[in-house]
């Protein structure tokens, strides 16, 4: 018999809130997190806008990062952290009434966030501070476990690949409990003109908010946003025996390499459809069960269209009555804990019955019409999710996310 696979916390650090009730509350709501850039001086940038985590969080992490811990991390690894802690929160768990050879912490990590922007760094944390292992560890470290703790990095699909190896050791039965997610910023000088030389980030400065543009005529890159998002995996039977609270179903996963180019997805979005297709098999489910998807929909010429086209490819006419919407718009692109924030997105989309809007969708681009929840929320039923995650290098990603039985 198959393992079922249940969510039982999350925990989430973002430019919308610190917390999931203010987080959600400003999703619905339609609001930007995205500003000019405080960080650093950025007016020498082609780009000055991003999605930043506000400054109240490094007073409110005081409170659940010990302070000669927090010394040694990253303000992203903190981040990250205190994400993991209100997950476990959330899901009840006492990891001294666990066996804790099987919990394990499995974190999607582009980079540490160790960069010029990085206050207080020495010759005696600059170590610590940059190794990419080191959010798995800390969360290992705070609950003294025992299980495989390590890191993923397939760049902006990386947390969810994070949390797919966490279903499957669930499904192996290598893990009764995976702590997953992961966190990220790469708002710093260096990589916001590296990317900027690329031609993919969007120079929309003024007014910021207006800049993240998913599937519009008018987008011109995406927006750089930050933040961390953890969600608690276990197996249902393991769940269920202690009582934990049940968010939702992972009833499944797929992922692929594109083997084409190292920044542009395969012509057509053949590589992202493939991956759905996938995704759909491995969780069970027929097609016409897929209620909704939340997009990877990152304002870019490339990505919207083709992902545009994969989900036309996979579902034949059926896709114009899915809904397809980019948390993006909101919240800017997490990188490497996008896929985790954005899985945290759906899930609560599926317990609330209620999609998250595409903002600023204002010009509409005639090649893309598909429906994507423009501006405003929408209430509607929904069982089924898929949450997509492409990354530069050809890492694909789609999670499916099923409503449990009486939520």
């Amino acid at each position: 018999m198959a393992v079922k696979v249940v969510i039982s916390g999350m925990g989430i650090v973002s430019s919308l809130g610190y917390d999931l009730e203010t987080f959600w509350k400003n999703l619905i709501e339609g609001k930007s997190g995205v500003k000019k850039i405080t960080l650093f001086d950025a007016s020498a940038c082609a780009t000055q806008i991003a999605a930043e985590v506000c400054k109240e969080f490094e007073e409110y992490s005081k409170s659940l990062v010990k302070k000669r811990a927090a010394g040694q991390m990253t303000r992203v690894t903190r981040m990250c952290l205190v994400a993991a802690k209100q997950a476990v929160t959330l899901s009840a768990l006492d990891f001294e009434k666990e066996n804790k050879s099987r919990c394990a912490v499995i974190m999607g990590v582009v980079n540490t966030g160790n960069s010029s922007v990085e206050k207080d760094t020495s010759l005696q944390n600059t170590v610590f501070k940059s190794m990419t292992n080191s959010m798995p560890a800390w969360i290992s470290l705070e609950y003294q476990l025992l299980g495989p703790s390590f890191a993923i990095n397939t760049a902006c699909a990386s947390s969810a690949y994070a949390i797919a190896m966490g279903m499957q050791m669930i499904r192996n039965n290598m893990a009764d409990i995976v702590i997953t997610g992961g966190s990220d910023s790469i708002i710093n000088p260096e990589e916001i003109n590296g990317f900027n030389a690329l031609y993919a980030l969007s120079v929309a400065n003024d007014p910021p908010e207006a800049a993240s543009r998913p599937f519009t005529s008018k987008r011109d890159g995406f927006v750089i946003g930050e933040g961390a998002g953890v969600l608690i995996l276990e197996s249902e039977e393991h769940a269920l025996k202690r009582g934990a609270p049940i968010h939702c179903e992972l009833a499944g996963y797929a992922l692929t390499s594109e083997g084409y180019n190292i920044m542009a997805p395969m012509r057509d979005g053949e590589g992202m459809a493939a991956t759905m297709e996938k995704a759909i098999t491995d969780s069970g489910i027929d097609k016409s069960e897929v209620d909704y998807i939340n997009a990877h929909g990152t304002s870019t010429e490339l990505n919207d269209r083709y992902e545009t086209m994969a989900v036309k490819k996979v579902f034949g006419e059926r896709a114009y009555r899915i809904p397809v919407s980019s948390s993006k718009s909101m919240i800017g692109h997490t990188i490497g804990a996008a896929g985790a924030i954005e899985s945290i997105i759906t899930v609560l989309s599926l317990k609330n019955n209620m999609l998250t809007p595409t903002i600023n969708y204002t010009d509409p681009d005639p090649e893309l019409d598909l429906d994507y929840v423009p501006n405003v929320c929408r209430q509607k039923e929904i069982h089924v999710a898929l949450s997509n995650s492409f990354g530069f290098g050809g890492h694909n990603a789609t999670l499916v996310f099923k409503k449990y039985p009486g939520i």
